[in-house]
């Protein structure tokens, strides 16, 4: 079956209007302020895979002629967000240290993270464990999903992704805000009662918008309450333009024939708005600093403090 033939103006009109709307959705501030830090009393787990979680990140081995393989691969996606870190299977020290301190402020303790790691024998125990999803999806999607990251692995194609069925968070850029992303999906999922019903919701037309706006939202609101103003801009410049993939994607679920502009449309869309947004950021940090070191001036009629008589050399320093 064909699709309907539509003027040429129209293509014009979605680079004109869809920018727009991902700057209106996105730049207009999606973080929640104060963070809400996750609580395992709140989370719904399953002690079987607990038991089983011993180590919570852990690393493939160097692998230079696969790992060149996948950096190759994952060139079209780091034109796209316009970062050579993507997908470049090489995770360093400080986006480890960035997942690790995010699941332990969360306490989200069942959750493993494989750095640029192939080990589909343990993520089918972990499959097979995580009886917090009812069996039923554990061993039709979630034996799907399984299968799908065996036969086409992520050290070869890349894809950062959380598995809610093994609750494992697959890392494969050397990106802190995109392994916090990452981390807010199962932060996410870890609230969930019915995780297999919620994750099956993923894949109806439009509903990823949903689930990806609450781990982005979180992502930057936790950068926002434990990250410098550095880590909050690098974070916007990455996980808008991200976003608005999945905007692209969504919307041209409805008009098929314009797929190509609308993602492009999207992805554009996503790069203003983070840009907006960084550009905002650094300027309310330099409002709330000016504010603070703002003084009124006292009243003539009010009453000074008297002078002290001697002022120490020096004040106590407290230790860090």
């Amino acid at each position: 079956m064909h699709s309907p033939t539509l003027p040429r103006w129209t293509g014009i009109v979605v680079f004109q209007w869809l920018p727009g709307l991902v700057v209106c959705l996105l730049a207009s501030g999606c973080i929640t302020a104060p963070y809400r830090y996750g609580s395992n009393t709140r989370y719904h787990t399953s002690e079987q895979l607990a038991s089983i979680t011993q180590s919570q990140i852990e690393r493939g081995q160097r692998r230079p002629v696969i790992d060149g393989i996948g950096w190759v691969v994952g060139i079209p996606d780091k034109i796209v967000l316009w970062n050579r870190r993507i997908e470049n299977h090489n995770i360093s020290v400080e986006t480890e240290q960035a997942i690790a301190q995010y699941l332990a402020r969360n306490e989200l303790t069942t959750v493993k993270v494989r750095l640029n790691q192939y080990a589909p024998g343990s993520d089918w125990q972990r499959l097979v464990a995580n009886k917090s999803v009812g069996w039923g999806w554990r061993y039709t999607l979630g034996t799907a999903s399984w299968l799908g990251e065996t036969l086409l692995p992520g050290r070869l194609v890349g894809g950062d992704h959380y598995n809610p069925f093994t609750n494992t968070v697959h890392i494969y850029s050397d990106l802190p805000a995109i392994a916090i992303h990452e981390g807010g999906h199962a932060k996410d999922f870890a609230r969930r009662y019915y995780k297999g019903t919620y994750a099956a919701g993923y894949l109806l037309p439009v509903t990823p918008l949903w689930y990806e706006a609450v781990a982005t939202n979180d992502a930057l609101s936790y950068l926002r309450a434990e990250g410098t103003v550095e880590d909050e801009q690098a974070a916007d410049r990455l996980l808008y333009p991200a976003y608005g993939t999945y905007v692209g994607n969504s919307v041209s679920t409805f008009v098929p024939a314009l797929g190509t502009p609308f993602y492009l449309a999207g992805v554009l869309g996503g790069h203003i708005a983070g840009r907006v947004q960084a550009s905002r950021l650094r300027e309310s940090r330099q409002d709330s600093v000016q504010q603070a070191n703002f003084e009124v001036p006292a009243s003539p009629d009010a009453e000074l403090p008297p002078e002290p008589d001697t002022v120490p050399r020096s004040s106590p320093v407290r230790q860090q």
